[in-house]
């Protein structure tokens, strides 16, 4: 059996549309600053969804002057009291982002856990260090959006 050129062209097109859309979609992975510089958020893609959960914590126990100073930061907002005891960082915050093209992730939800709620979310890569995070209650209209800049580990200054 021979295969046309112009058949083995196209299908060496689509095999290629399919690697950039791949390439496209895994922009977003990696760590992020959120917009408050409190954390680092790392998004990852697991079974075909793109997830984030905090890396990292400006403060990791609570303050002189809280109610729990000297305590691990946990997730004392939840509005499950079973939840309330585990730890900030580490939390999925970000949970079921569908790539939805041009440099957006939709379908997803944020967890805020300085009240302890859910939003929905889409997020939007404005460039390659550049995270527009939006979340919002019904449509995307009505809700807020932060800004995260892409983590850039420290040059060694040493070299």
């Amino acid at each position: 059996m021979r295969i046309s050129a112009s058949v083995l062209f196209i299908a060496m097109v689509v095999a290629t549309g399919a690697a950039f859309a791949a390439d496209e979609a895994d922009a977003i992975l990696g760590k992020w600053i959120t917009e408050d510089g409190k954390s680092y958020v790392e998004i990852s893609k697991v079974n075909g969804k793109y997830n984030g959960k905090i890396v990292w914590l400006k403060d990791e126990v609570y303050e002189e002057g809280d109610e729990e100073a000297g305590k691990p930061v946990h997730d004392r907002e939840n509005p499950d009291q079973a939840l309330r005891n585990r730890p900030i960082l580490g939390l999925q915050m970000l949970d079921g982002f569908e790539y939805a093209g041009k440099n957006t992730w939709k379908k997803g939800t944020i967890y805020d856990p300085e009240n302890g709620k859910t939003y929905k979310c889409k997020m939007t890569l404005q460039d390659p260090k550049t995270l527009d995070v939006r979340g919002f209650i019904g449509v995307s209209m009505i809700g807020r959006t932060t800004v995260w800049v892409r983590y850039e580990p420290p040059k060694d200054e040493g070299k």
